[in-house]
């Protein structure tokens, strides 16, 4: 067996950890007992590898993306319904197998680490949840959760948007904003709100009902402001050849996650509920499509930036 102190990638991995942790060369070399010239060869290397990864992040960040044009009429959702059917009866029945990759959100966040961004955000929960794990076994319920975890994902990349992170029976997404137009990104982030919900009803409870499940639903929320992009620290895999990989653990922060999780609560079961800045960046025939949320001061009370009045709600009707 490898002694992990003289394995060379153990050793470089070291002397990366050491180095951007603040620690000199000098010293790095005195501590594992190496030469300087060797700490200073690793330390190249890492640099160029980065310098590599920077420039990766900036071309895809650079690149015109689908979230940059309005996709509803690009979506078959007919054809997505459809599929959803297929892949949420082979859930049921069989060995589910899901691919949640979030490798194109990492991609992106890390080019905007601990910068202030403007994102749409988009939070999406379960409704009937709790009612459907008093009837299912922990099994079967984990399976249909998963369903529909999986189905609300393909549906967010479908409208060109990001998976930030899966919380329980929720899920938070965010779609790239520019200040000069919101208008684009927040149409997607509606759409993909609308087809959402079209899968869960048209898609998912269908095939629910063939098994006698209680019937799901879901509710929707959206927002748009800065976030700021931070790493909590690092997440660290031992590959099989004794390789380590670390990856900064990254998340968004701010103002517009706690207003759209927030709102989200005040959604009745397929409904979709926006704040006053997505709803002003609309197009007519969209705002059409939403009229005033009347809430309680008591329960809401955000004020808006521009107005300083409260933060005006609408929900789709």
């Amino acid at each position: 067996m490898t002694d992990g102190a003289t394995d060379p990638g153990f050793q470089r991995q070291t002397i990366i950890n050491l180095f951007t942790s603040g620690i000199d060369p000098d010293t790095i070399a005195l501590q594992l007992d190496i030469s300087k010239d060797q700490v200073e060869a690793v330390i190249a290397s890492f640099q160029e590898e980065e310098k590599k990864k920077t420039k990766s992040a900036t071309d895809v960040a650079a690149a015109p993306s689908f979230s940059s044009f309005p996709l509803d009429g690009l979506v078959d959702k007919e054809e997505a319904v459809k599929q959803a059917q297929e892949r949420v009866w082979k859930a049921l029945k069989f060995e589910p197998e899901f691919d949640l990759t979030r490798e194109e959100t990492q991609t992106i966040l890390e080019k905007f680490v601990k910068s202030k961004v403007e994102f749409v955000i988009l939070h999406i929960d379960l409704v009937g949840s709790t009612k459907l794990s008093m009837t299912l076994p922990a099994d079967r319920l984990a399976n249909i959760v998963q369903a529909f975890t999986q189905e609300m994902s393909i549906v967010i990349k479908a409208y060109g948007g990001f998976i930030l992170k899966y919380v329980g029976d929720a899920i938070l997404a965010f779609f790239l904003a520019d200040r000069g137009n919101l208008r684009v990104p927040c149409q997607n982030a509606v759409a993909c709100a609308n087809a959402m919900i079209r899968v869960m009803q048209q898609g998912i409870n269908p095939i629910l009902n063939q098994y006698d499940y209680p019937e799901l639903n879901v509710r929707v929320g959206i927002d748009v402001g800065d976030n700021v992009v931070v790493q909590y620290g690092w997440d660290t895999t031992m590959l099989e050849d004794g390789r380590v990989i670390r990856k900064p653990h990254l998340d968004i922060l701010g103002y517009t996650i706690s207003v759209t999780a927030k709102m989200t609560s005040f959604a009745m079961p397929g409904q979709v509920v926006i704040g006053e800045f997505v709803y002003e960046a609309l197009a007519d025939e969209q705002k059409g499509l939403f009229k005033p949320l009347v809430v309680s001061t008591e329960v809401w009370e955000y004020m808006s930036d521009y107005t300083g009045k409260i933060y005006q709600l609408y929900g789709s009707v």
